[in-house]
């Protein structure tokens, strides 16, 4: 049997601007998305931490280290800029090997810096 588990997760991002007319995607600073193990390309879900809105889409490689986080297309209409958001990836896991499945969690500043990464640290507090 395969679980569904989560593999990464990026905690409060700040979206730093909005492009409804895009192709519908989130774009997310290349160095977020290479510490939290997170392919261009890859299914995510968000949460929009000030909205309690939550939806899946596919994210893209914004500039490394510009700390851009942008709401492209229709999830333009899902969040402002300034709103927190929460990105999580999942990866099918065989059953067994779920059980000691870790996932990354990439803690971020006001302006999406890494501040901390808890990698195999376990869960807490920004």
């Amino acid at each position: 049997m395969l679980r569904i588990i989560v593999k990464s997760k990026i905690q409060r991002l700040k979206v730093t601007d909005k492009n409804l007319y895009y192709e519908g995607s989130l774009t997310i600073d290349e160095e977020l998305l290479q510490k939290a193990d997170i392919a261009e390309n890859e299914m995510v879900q968000v949460i929009n931490v000030n909205t309690g809105a939550r939806f899946e889409t596919y994210v893209m490689k914004g500039p490394r280290n510009s700390g851009v986080v942008c709401l492209n297309g229709g999830t333009a209409r899902l969040g402002e800029i300034g709103d927190e958001l929460i990105v999580i990836s999942y990866a099918l896991v065989e059953s067994v090997a779920a059980r000691s499945v870790e996932p990354k969690k990439i803690f971020v500043d006001e302006k999406n810096r890494i501040c901390n990464d808890r990698n195999n640290s376990g869960s807490g507090s920004k």
